[in-house]
């Protein structure tokens, strides 16, 4: 059954609507398991009732018709108890209910299975049979695993309307539409949607009609000439290598570009009104549909054949669209995942927003957003990516909401929002230059994190008191080699000349994980458990020193403290390497005439096993920095980039507090300052806590710095201590933030935590 499983998902994922892939879901199962009832009931969200939507087998007149309560008949039964129920005779189980008109008084089996995403009933799949018998395990076995990979496609419909639609008669979509993400940075963006395309990729291209055809076709022309001009090329490449048997594979490719075979499909559906990638996927996956079908094993393989061409003609589409595009004055960058690379290339000033499908607040992307200050929402799987280009979006970076097309309700309600939040920002611009120092006067460093020559303004403007971490790898990133020495330099000199005399702590490259360089790729089945950080660096001993040479003569004639920190270090070793060659390239330095001071040495405390040595370690430096997100991803076995597991990732979990707390205790030990640099010394509640256990440094994006900076300046060190010794004591995440917010409330700072209501509904 696996075949047919995977053929199943297959074609019901790339049909052409949510309705046709319903009709042709029960089809297939109802052929597959030949059951004669095959029906496909889905929660209405607002009512909570379950619709009647697709049907084999029963009176086809009732699809849409039929609504059955929450906890109503054999479906509400399934609904309830979120598992199978499998029946030899339903009509005697004391939960059936029989619906007039619907044809099922003489089915007696009947098996029911939920259709479940993220812990949410969204729907039912049923199969019904005359005989009174019992479905077998495998045939239970086979709905359950359906129903599992449909659930996807059912959560995106539900968010997109298209769900709503099936039971207004004419299956429309709402141009309004509500997506849940996971909140990235906060903050409230209004802007028209940019769509960074993700690669290509058929499955993803959603239909969109066309009001220039004539445009559309020119469109695809000039890809179909490219692709033909590809694969000729390739062709004759390959004559050294490859007889003319062989190469007949690239003579069936271009055959297949020919008017009378694929292309000619593809300016059928475009000269019908649909735009060329749109067109182009219905080609291509009815073509290779035929071939999939066919008996022959030869021709059915000729299905990849198809698949593979029309993706690379889509490619080539995308490619000459990015080339044509230009970006809105009020954009919302909407991307499959958001990465520095994309970021950079952007004009950031147009930013109002970013919705990224992949990934979680503290992936790279959303913590260089966060270093903007532009609202992000992340792990927004169900926006239909291709479907928002030139929408009207809001991004609610504070809950993770995003509405596509509001309403002017939404609109207007937003807007004030907006409108708070910029009165908020005026009043904290007067706090720019007066001291992080609580009520009961203790002082406190708020330093900032920084990668883009962008936010040393923004930095300076809010009153950042030095670089805790200078994400050295974005200038890495942007380019397609590895920076000279001199090009390191000039940008390494250009931030320390801008926060002279203030210190600047800059990290050594940090690649690998989430932050891959395209020139020097590092192919792992797990990156964030192999090669990156310090191990990249102590491996190839020669980009290290050359960047550590850059660091040291930028601060060359200036006052300002250099401060030199390595990265994911787990091993004392690494700290002796990594030493000895700072000191060697001071010495060399030097020896050529340099006038450079020794920098100080420090580490990121981001592996667990170094906060078992914290002590020794703080022995070998000059300053210690908790990196918490990736302390917490390995604290907590918690891929941070990760969409669906993104809700684990709790900064504030009972296990890391007390894990800062005996960092700090061990840090002062030994008389070594340390801070924090991850995303949590940036939010109110962090800061409240860090301050509690000791840090001496909050380093964090410039965007939260004043929020942090009023938050402090209205609290005692008393009351910072007071709020972490209940919170060590509560078992939870939520209960923790719950007590810290409604603490910071109680103390008259509930601005500085979101809580605006999020709308129910349009």
């Amino acid at each position: 059954m696996l075949d047919a499983l995977r053929q199943i998902v297959q074609d019901v994922g790339a049909a052409s609507g949510f309705r046709a892939s319903l009709d042709l879901l029960v089809a297939r199962v109802s052929m597959i398991l030949d059951a004669e009832v095959c029906s496909i009931y889905l929660r209405d969200n607002a009512t909570g009732r379950f619709d009647f939507v697709a049907n084999e087998g029963l009176n086809p007149d009732m699809v849409g018709k039929v609504s059955l309560g929450p906890s109503e008949g054999l479906v509400g039964l399934v609904a309830e108890r979120a598992e199978p129920v499998n029946l030899d005779d339903a009509s005697s189980h004391e939960r059936f209910r029989g619906v007039a008109g619907i044809g099922e008084e003489s089915f007696g089996a009947f098996l029911g299975v939920p259709i479940i995403h993220v812990r949410e009933v969204l729907g039912v799949l049923v199969i019904q049979d005359r005989d009174a018998r019992r479905y077998r395990e495998d045939e239970v076995a086979f709905l359950v695993t359906l129903a599992a990979q449909v659930a996807a496609l059912v959560a995106h419909a539900e968010a997109t309307g298209e769900v709503q639609g099936l039971t207004t008669g004419n299956g429309s979509v709402p141009r309004e539409a509500r997506f849940h993400g996971i909140p990235g940075v906060a903050g409230i963006g209004v802007g028209t949607a940019y769509v960074a395309l993700p690669a290509a990729r058929l499955e993803l291209v959603t239909d969109r009609e066309t009001d220039d055809v004539e445009a559309e076709l020119a469109l695809f022309d000039r890809a179909i000439g490219q692709a033909r001009d590809d694969i000729e090329r390739i062709n004759a490449q390959m004559a050294k290598n490859l007889g003319p048997e062989e190469r007949e594979l690239f003579d069936a490719y271009l055959h297949m570009l020919d008017d009378a075979a694929l292309a000619g499909d593809v300016r059928e559906h475009i000269r019908a009104g649909q735009w060329a990638q749109g067109a182009l996927k219905h080609a291509i996956l009815d073509q290779a549909a035929t071939f999939e079908r066919m008996q022959d094993s030869y021709l059915r393989e000729r299905s990849a054949d198809v698949r593979e061409l029309g993706q690379r003609v889509l490619a080539i589409l995308q490619e000459i669209r990015e080339t044509r595009s230009s970006y809105p004055d009020d954009m919302v960058l909407v991307a499959e995942e958001v990465t520095a690379p994309m970021m950079a290339e952007l004009p950031i000033e147009r930013l109002r927003g970013i919705v990224s499908l992949k990934g979680s607040r503290n992936s790279h992307g959303a913590i260089l957003a966060d270093a903007l200050g532009i609202p992000t929402v992340m792990g927004a799987v169900d926006v239909p990516i291709y479907g928002v280009e030139k929408a009207t979006v809001i991004v609610d970076g504070y809950y993770g909401e995003v509405f596509v097309d509001p309403g002017p309700l939404v609109r207007d309600l937003y807007e004030r929002f907006q409108e708070d939040e910029v009165e908020f920002a005026r009043e904290l611009e007067s706090l720019r230059d007066q001291p992080s120092v609580t009520r009961d006067g203790h002082r406190i460093n708020l330093w900032v994190n920084i990668g883009l020559v962008s936010e040393i303004t923004r930095s300076l403007d809010r009153g950042a008191e030095g670089i805790g971490l200078f994400r050295t790898e974005v200038p890495f990133a942007v380019g397609d080699r590895f920076p000279t020495e001199e090009e390191q330099r000039v940008i390494y000199r250009e931030h320390m000349e801008a926060f002279e005399p203030r210190p600047v702590t800059m990290r050594t490259l940090d690649i690998g994980g989430d932050k891959p360089l395209s020139y020097f790729p590092i192919e792992e089945e797990n990156p964030f458990l192999g090669w990156r950080g310090i191990r990249v660096t102590l491996d190839h001993p020669e980009i290290f020193l050359a960047q550590v040479r850059a660091m040291i003569k930028a601060n060359e004639g200036l006052e300002g403290v250099l401060r030199i920190m390595l990265p994911m270090v787990s091993r004392l070793e690494q700290v002796d390497d990594a030493k000895a060659l700072i000191h060697r390239a001071h010495r060399e330095l030097v020896e050529e005439g340099h006038a450079v001071k020794e920098p100080l040495i420090g580490v990121m405390i981001e592996v667990p096993g170094v906060v078992y040595m914290i002590r020794e370690f703080a022995r070998r430096v000059d300053f210690l920095a908790v990196g918490s997100n990736d302390l917490t991803q390995y604290m907590l076995a918690v891929d941070r980039t990760n969409a669906r597991v993104a809700d684990l990732f709790e900064e504030v979990h009972p296990s890391m507090l007390m894990a800062l707390r005996e960092i700090a205790k061990a840090c002062h030990a030994e008389g070594k300052p340390v801070g924090i640099c991850g995303e949590l010394a940036g939010t109110p509640e962090g800061a409240v806590l860090c301050v509690g256990m000791g840090y001496d440094v909050l380093s964090m994006n410039a965007a939260n710095l004043p929020r942090v900076k009023w938050v402090i300046r209205s609290v005692s060190l008393i009351d910072c201590r007071r709020i972490l010794a209940r919170a060590l004591r509560m078992r939870s995440n939520s209960e923790i933030l719950e007590f810290v917010r409604d603490q910071l409330v109680g103390a008259g700072l509930d601005r500085a935590v979101p809580h605006h209501e999020v709308p129910i509904s349009f």
